[in-house]
């Protein structure tokens, strides 16, 4: 029986699959090219996620930043998977001792690999390169990969946004380690990759780096 909310996304260079999952209608990705397999920011319910997963062994867990509604169940899919956890150098903090403070409370999370600006995340045969992107928060990132490094040669390149870059919109700059000028600038670095990519963001709908060439770019000044 299919699970309820659970999409699938066509025409990608590596095979996704979504979760829409809690209040704030998270969401989760479950990435994959035949030989290893990942979760994004993993909101809430380990065990949906698990559900989600199947057969499948989960190689790596991904945090595009410390937000509570990020990293609500990282913790107990690390525990029951074994699986690494792997944020940014920045966040790290946040999610090994979340606080109120950073949008919601949520369970403390081991950070088994620190990642920066131009690292490669490698899953499988899958090589995602890490762009640092302030902006909603101080730590926030998104990972890249392109058709090379995936299952779907024709397929197209994939980025994975977090609350950076959304459909028609950007994540929120006003909590605590957010900076709208850093927002600036990490668009500007989005807006260098191609039209064709594909974009898989923390909330709402799927999106193509063109689209918001037209939209977000331009509006915030960012356009190439």
């Amino acid at each position: 029986m299919a699970q309820k909310n659970l999409y699938e996304v066509s025409g990608l260079c590596v095979d996704v699959k979504y979760l829409v999952m809690g209040y704030l209608e998270n969401n989760v990705y479950i990435i994959s090219d035949g030989k290893g397999t990942f979760v994004v920011d993993p909101s809430c319910d380990a065990d949906t996620i698990m559900a989600a997963l199947g057969d499948a062994k989960l190689d790596a867990i991904v945090l595009t930043h410390c937000h509570f509604d990020h990293m609500g169940a990282a913790a107990a899919l690390r525990e029951a998977t074994g699986a690494p956890v792997i944020a940014s150098e920045v966040d790290a903090e946040g999610i090994e001792h979340p606080t109120e403070s950073l949008v919601g409370e949520a369970e403390p999370c081991t950070v088994d690999r620190r990642v920066k600006n131009g690292d490669v995340v490698e899953v499988g045969d899958m090589k995602w390169k890490v762009i640092e992107t302030p902006g909603h928060t101080k730590g926030s990132m998104c990972l890249f990969n392109i058709p090379q490094f995936g299952n779907h040669p024709g397929g197209l390149p994939v980025l994975i946004s977090g609350d950076t870059l959304f459909c028609g919109s950007i994540g929120r700059t006003d909590f605590e380690g957010g900076s709208m000028s850093e927002m600036k600038a990490s668009l500007k670095k989005l807006a260098m990759l191609p039209d064709d990519t594909a974009v898989l963001p923390g909330h709402n709908s799927l999106t193509t780096i063109g689209a918001e060439r037209k939209r977000v770019f331009a509006l915030f000044g960012a356009d190439r």
